[in-house]
């Protein structure tokens, strides 16, 4: 079973409180944009994280190349839970499915507006609010790597991914 879900990194910085040294209050000088990069991510029960970056926003066709990637790297048939973005519900994805697809994959969603009760949520917000905080990206390259960097400091927290699985209440 894997949980999907899309988000967005922006250059401008999640800023939170941070220690310095007294007297010298850190400051940021962020490039004013709204350019952002669009990722969309999956966490498996088997406590694994799969993302694929865009600097475009994500239509239903970055969806599908998505899913194909997820088959290789996962063997079998697979359960994708996911919200009702109008992306999953598309006809693109309806005609994905007719043509193969809804012989080794199933999908279901979240009931209607229910962050609370997706893991992939709980990644998103320990990404952007914990490895990627205070964080001011000159453009989207430095915003690619820092968010993959990000990526390898997280799998190397199992215990973050677990905790954002348990924490939806569905695990």
């Amino acid at each position: 079973m894997l949980f999907l879900d899309e988000s967005g990194f922006y250059l401008l910085p999640s800023v939170t409180r941070t220690y310095a040294p007294v007297g010298e209050t850190p400051i940021l000088h962020p490039t004013l944009s709204h350019d952002h990069l669009s990722v969309i991510g999956a966490v498996g029960l088997h406590e694994k994280l799969y993302f694929q970056v865009y600097e475009a926003a994500i239509s239903s066709a970055e969806v599908i190349r998505f899913l194909g990637h997820l088959r290789r790297f996962i063997p079998g048939k697979l359960l994708i839970v996911w919200d009702g973005a109008p992306i999953h519900r598309s006809k693109a994805i309806r005609q994905f499915l007719s043509d193969g697809a809804a012989e080794w994959i199933h999908l279901e969603r979240f009931p209607g507006y229910a962050p609370e009760v997706d893991p992939e949520e709980g990644i998103w917000r320990h990404l952007k609010r914990v490895e990627m905080r205070n964080l001011c990206c000159r453009d989207l390259q430095e915003t690619r790597r820092e968010f993959r960097a990000a990526c390898q400091r997280l799998r190397q927290k199992p215990h973050i991914i677990r905790s954002c699985l348990y924490h939806s209440g569905l695990v």
